[in-house]
């Protein structure tokens, strides 16, 4: 972890030294919303890093990657005696299994600050959000050149690869190769392992059955009604097959791109 953060937050100090800390984060209340990182950290000067893995496509994940920060921010406030309001940095890395729809661009590496809009000079050093579309990455192994670029091919492929490749047999490589062997693992970690696997392919393999059935029946129903209208029908038809197929709302919302109240209503008049 400490290298790959090394490659990615180029220009910062180098991290040589991390401590995991509780990946869960309450609100001040009992009825506030909750907040569980996939990898929630400090480094030797203090500095928060949260780090996220998104694997299923979510319609609102930049505004959950912003939520998440303001936890690494508000528990950096000293209660009880004086305080500056100083902070330390913090920084959100998510590594998305997909693309944002919104960013019409080939670009896969995104690094986000508070700017100011008339002269694009940054406002705020220490709020730092990092994104990464993997499945933008389409490097093969022989042209790969930088430790940044195999660690991109690592985290799309490595769970495909059926050997070591050479090119990933030196430095901290060669010790991702030993540790991601799924051989290496015991009983329990291999069931884990099964178990996330299953869950992943199952619910991905769901959602593109019921979007093209869904789209299929929608958009023969919205034929006379125009494209536009036949889309929204498609998408409609792909919920109610959610619905009805155990899904939840917010899953179901996810998949079809409908809003949380649009899946409700759609289960409210199936009696779900």
């Amino acid at each position: 972890l400490i290298s790959f953060l090394n490659e990615l937050l180029i220009g910062k100090e180098r991290i040589t030294d991390l401590t995991y800390l509780k990946n869960e984060k309450l609100g001040r209340r009992k009825t506030d919303r909750k907040a569980v990182f996939d990898l929630y950290c400090t480094n030797e000067r203090q500095e928060k890093i949260i780090i996220e893995v998104q694997r299923v496509k979510q319609e609102f994940f930049k505004d959950r990657s912003i939520y998440y920060s303001a936890f690494a921010i508000q528990e950096q406030a000293i209660r009880g005696r004086e305080w500056t309001y100083e902070l330390k940095n913090v920084y959100t890395i998510a590594i998305l299994d997909f693309t944002f729809d919104d960013l019409k661009t080939e670009k896969l590496l995104h690094r986000i600050k508070l700017i100011d809009e008339e002269n694009h000079e940054v406002f705020y050093q220490k709020l730092t959000y990092v994104y990464l579309e993997i499945p933008k990455f389409n490097k093969e192994l022989e042209e790969l050149e930088n430790d940044f670029e195999r660690w991109l091919y690592a985290f799309k492929n490595l769970h495909k690869l059926r050997d070591k490749p050479e090119e990933l047999q030196f430095g901290i490589f060669k010790r991702l190769m030993e540790l991601a062997e799924i051989s290496c693992y015991n009983k329990k970690e291999q069931a884990v392992y099964q178990e996330s696997l299953k869950e992943y392919w199952d619910l991905k393999s769901a959602m593109d059955t019921y979007f093209k059935e869904g789209k299929e029946e929608g958009l023969q129903e919205g034929e006379q009604i125009g494209l536009q209208k036949g889309e929204k029908l498609a998408k409609l038809k792909t919920a109610e097959k959610c619905l009805l197929k155990g899904m939840t709302v917010a899953e179901t919302a996810e998949l079809t791109e409908l809003s949380i109240k649009e899946v409700q209503k759609i289960a409210k008049k199936l009696a779900l």
